[in-house]
């Protein structure tokens, strides 16, 4: 077996390691301009300008169900998730003391009841002996306030007696409207106390079928929305379905934090199949205006500028920000300005309504930097 000799081997592997720096630099040599360039053209398409918003779920009728006495808790009828109609009971306070204090004003009633037929006996008799000249005016008036007292006093036992009924029937919270219970705040045994503030003992929707969102919408954006504009929110329980709705109310009353003034918007929403629930949170999407087949460039060529743009005086022409702006083509190997006339915009293109451009032009979004040309350089696995 004949060996290589050593000169000649050394010669070949430095031969084949030129040669794959050679294939190296040639695959990696930053001449071209897409290394230099991101470009995106322009094309044609629909631009869907909106406003987006967040917002929760409420349903339309929420009461806060409350007790006016106090008391303890004595018995529950309805939970989390009851539908309830008007009227129906919803729990009890332990009725022991209402019904003493009732006993007491119902006997106080007999008591003056009894006290006012014998003043009016003692007024007829004193009458008849007045006429007959037996005692004095004075007398006949002292007998007459007396009975006058009596008719007061049952007059006033009368209206104790229906304000201890009241407060008994009060003892029974009862549902004041049809609907289903949304929160039970109590459990038996608690104890209720009315005070200045009513407690809130339930919550109770309406109708969850008719359900509202209540977003907060910037002031340089409200002047977009009017009634009855169709608006499409997701909700994150079902992000892979998309919910209608309309506007129902822009409320006057403004919100001012940190010196930014936004209004409430209402939005009604349809929940035949009653999947929204309560609380959940809303990602609105009011729709402005919106086009078809227009010529449109991606929103990034609209924001790039090109580095070397402070040193050439056609393309430092001033961007305007109201409807015409300057973007940038690439033609051979050089941004060259356009400046166009712009509409409406979504939150990827915008709408080109005049200016030397077509469909099919490259635009210049950005451009690569070291860092990513370096990143694209081929390599080798020696073996």
């Amino acid at each position: 077996m004949a060996f290589i000799p050593r000169t000649r081997l050394l010669i070949i592997i430095l031969a084949l390691l030129l040669a794959a720096i050679g294939l190296w630099y040639w695959q990696t040599k930053p001449d071209s301009r897409q290394e230099r360039y991101k470009t995106q053209i322009v094309d044609r398409g629909d631009i869907v300008q909106s406003i987006s918003a967040n917002g929760t779920l409420n349903p339309v009728v929420l009461v806060n169900v409350g007790t006016q006495v106090s008391g303890t808790v004595y018995k529950l009828y309805a939970d989390f998730n009851d539908r309830v109609e008007a009227g129906n009971i919803l729990a009890r306070l332990d009725p022991s003391l209402f019904q003493a204090q009732l006993q007491q004003s119902e006997a106080n009633v007999a008591n003056a009841q009894v006290t006012l037929k014998l003043a009016q006996r003692k007024m007829a008799r004193n009458s008849i002996l007045k006429e007959q000249g037996f005692i004095s005016g004075d007398a006949l008036d002292a007998v007459e306030q007396q009975l006058e007292g009596a008719r007061a006093q049952l007059a006033v036992d009368a209206a104790q007696l229906a304000r201890d009924r009241t407060s008994l029937n009060y003892s029974v919270i009862r549902s004041p409207i049809s609907g289903v219970v949304i929160a039970r705040n109590v459990d038996v045994g608690q104890t209720v106390a009315a005070s200045f503030q009513t407690p809130t003992l339930f919550q109770i929707a309406n109708d969850l079928r008719l359900m509202q969102i209540d977003t907060s919408v910037a002031e340089a954006d409200i002047g977009h929305l009017h009634l009855d504009q169709q608006v499409n929110f997701t909700v994150d329980a079902f992000q892979e379905r998309e919910f209608t709705g309309i506007v129902k109310q822009l409320r006057l009353n403004p919100t001012i934090q940190q010196n930014v003034v936004s209004y409430n918007v209402v939005v009604a929403v349809a929940n035949d199949d009653e999947v929204l629930l309560p609380g959940m949170t809303a990602n609105v999407r009011f729709t402005v205006n919106q086009k078809t087949n227009v010529l449109r460039a991606p929103n990034a060529a609209l924001r790039y500028k090109p580095a070397e743009a402070d040193s050439d005086p056609v393309a430092a022409s001033p961007r305007q920000s109201a409807q015409h702006v300057m973007i940038y083509r690439l033609e051979g190997d050089k941004p060259i300005p356009i400046d166009v006339k712009t509409g409406i915009a979504d939150n990827s293109f915008t709408e080109i309504l005049e200016g030397d451009i077509k469909e099919g032009d490259s635009l210049i979004i950005r451009e690569v930097t070291d860092k990513e040309k370096s990143g694209s350089k081929l390599r080798f696995r020696m073996f």
